[in-house]
């Protein structure tokens, strides 16, 4: 067959003879076939391990989780809203504690196109209250180098006594 002469030679030694053009390659096609199990799998560690690190880029860090959520849906492995939310409030860092508290204390339950517009108005309000950062260097005493003999105590030279 003149196809089967133009596929690469590791694909062609692991392919049946096949007559019909078809069923070479619906052959060819099975053997590539993705594992959906294991990208799910893999989407799952991704989800688990996301968390925010410092105060900007909720957005992105949002929208980074609703993807993962997208994929997961389409391999037929959904999480509920109020989860998401919840999981999402989860993987903010320290500096959200007030925010979370007071979603907690609410009794409204919010989508997470609201958590989202809630968290960006959050990030600027930290952002606010941060303001400028001055970092300040102060000028010491050199320090001098430690002696080789480190934990030892060093001898100390015996004065004679003067007898009168």
């Amino acid at each position: 067959m003149f196809i089967k002469t133009n596929i690469s030679a590791s694909i062609r030694s692991s392919v049946d003879q096949h007559e019909k053009v078809n069923d070479l390659l619906k052959a060819i096609d099975d053997q590539f076939i993705r594992s959906d199990k294991a990208l799910a799998n893999t989407l799952i560690m991704q989800f688990s391990s996301l968390k925010l690190q410092g105060i900007r880029g909720v957005h992105d860090h949002i929208m980074r989780i609703r993807d993962i959520v997208a994929q997961l849906k389409a391999l037929e492995v959904t999480m509920s809203g109020s989860f998401l939310v919840h999981y999402i409030l989860c993987t903010l860092p320290l500096q959200y504690a007030p925010f979370k508290i007071s979603y907690n204390t609410h009794k409204d339950k919010w989508s997470i196109n609201e958590l989202m517009t809630m968290c960006v108005q959050e990030e600027e309000r930290l952002i606010m209250e941060e303001g400028e950062r001055v970092n300040l260097t102060v000028h010491g005493k050199k320090i001098v180098d430690q002696p080789k003999n480190k934990g030892k105590i060093p001898a100390q030279p015996i004065k004679k006594k003067e007898s009168k």
